[in-house]
């Protein structure tokens, strides 16, 4: 029993300490920093590559944002991958002015976002394309007018690596789409934003984002998991360098609105994470060792703290209904080390979520169904990471986007 004691208080202290960590880190989002000097003052001209596979209903929206941007029409060329598409996507995408790539692909293990990238921009390092750099977006984003002009503005003051502030477009359709919107919105704050305050990085979200060009040119869009997003970001901070944050250039996301959708998606985005979990680890705490800098600190610990920690946590739950069932805990002493793990689990995010809606302006009353069903949410997310630690399909699965949602509608909203 004393052994199982000391075992305890030592994953106890392990958890107790990494989260005191994310604690302190999060707090550091309410400093508010001046603005980085501009280090040349400049129109750099960009593309925007638009991945899309059967998307002929969202995508004229996303490119119409795109054509209405506040910034020099003749420095913004938009180009769409239609991407083994078996609809209309590629003559809409032409139709509302896009400049379109076909591309079909036989290898089921080939039919993902970032293959997609790959074969599109080794075209455009094969060409020497005139371009300084590039955003990503999803074919159901809109964008905000301001997007082009807040990353330009990311360029001119010699940031290479820029992630934009990803807003929904549809948080209030169901509890599902409100449970992303709440997790979207806390990540902003609390992971994105206070990283960006402390010089640290931030990670890719998977669109709305830009990268300099140059950056990409030595290997392309060179990423072989399901979340190519956080890889790029993972690789680029084992190289010392970081991600930037703008919650000036806003891109809208349409969100799953069903359960069957959002366990899919999900369970794409935990075994991404897992693939990065050995793809990476032993990169990033080689990087940490060689650099010894926070950002690759943080980094390491943020592979870390996702599944990993799940799995310590529900070691020291088992330990706890061990030690009970032996004798070495009373009832009363196990439901508080239960209650000590579901309350700031499930039921914290409520509040955290309330707090940074307030803080953000965003519509606390509209979104209260969703905050309900928010433990519901997070509790789906931790089956899909125990299912995956034993199941795992690698297979990219498309999510259907149907909200006919235009930049002025979610302006209006």
């Amino acid at each position: 029993m004393k052994y199982l004691y000391v075992l305890q208080q030592a994953l106890v202290w392990l958890i107790t300490i990494y989260w005191l960590y994310q604690l302190v880190i999060s707090i550091c989002s309410f400093v508010k920093l001046k603005d980085k000097p501009l280090k040349e003052n400049k129109n750099h001209k960009f593309m925007a590559i638009l991945p899309a596979h059967n998307e002929e209903r969202v995508i004229k929206n996303l490119i119409e944002s795109l054509k209405n941007q506040d910034y020099p029409k003749e420095l913004l060329d938009i180009y769409v991958i239609a991407d083994n598409c078996t609809d209309n996507t590629a003559q809409i995408a032409r139709d509302a002015g896009a400049i379109v790539y076909e591309r079909t692909e036989q290898d089921k293990k080939k039919k993902t976002k970032g293959a997609a990238l790959q074969w599109f921009l080794k075209q455009k390092i094969e060409e020497n394309a005139d371009y300084d750099a590039l955003f990503i977006f999803d074919a159901d984003n809109i964008v905000d007018v301001n997007f082009t002009k807040a990353m330009n503005k990311k360029l001119c003051q010699g940031e290479e690596v820029v992630q934009g502030y990803r807003d929904i477009k549809n948080p209030t359709d169901s509890w599902i789409s409100a449970g992303y919107a709440i997790f979207y919105w806390t990540m902003h704050r609390f992971y994105h934003l206070a990283r960006y305050n402390l010089g640290l990085s931030a990670l890719l979200n998977g669109t709305g984002f830009m990268v300099k060009f140059d950056v990409i040119k030595p290997t392309g869009w060179d990423t072989k998991t399901l979340v190519e997003d956080i890889e790029f970001s993972l690789k680029n901070i084992i190289a010392g360098k970081r991600v930037d944050w703008s919650t000036e250039a806003i891109v809208y996301d349409e969100q799953p609105v069903g359960f069957k959708q959002s366990w899919s998606q999900r369970t794409r985005w935990t075994v991404g994470h897992i693939q990065c979990l050995k793809e990476y680890t032993g990169d990033l705490a080689l990087a940490f060792k060689n650099k010894k800098t926070v950002m690759n600190f943080d980094g390491l610990l943020y592979m870390l703290g996702s599944i990993p920690m799940m799995i310590i946590t529900i070691v020291l739950l088992i330990l706890n209904f061990v030690m009970y069932f032996a004798g070495g805990m009373s009832t009363v002493d196990l439901w508080i080390n239960v209650l000590k793990y579901i309350l700031p689990t499930f039921f914290l995010p409520i509040f955290t979520g309330i707090m940074i809606m307030w803080l953000d302006k965003k519509p606390i009353k509209k979104m209260f169904k969703g905050l309900l069903f928010y433990p519901l949410f997070l509790g789906s997310w931790l089956l899909i990471n125990i299912k995956c630690l034993f199941v795992r399909n690698t297979e990219w699965k498309k999510i259907d986007h149907v909200r006919d949602i235009k930049i002025k509608d979610v302006k209006e909203k």
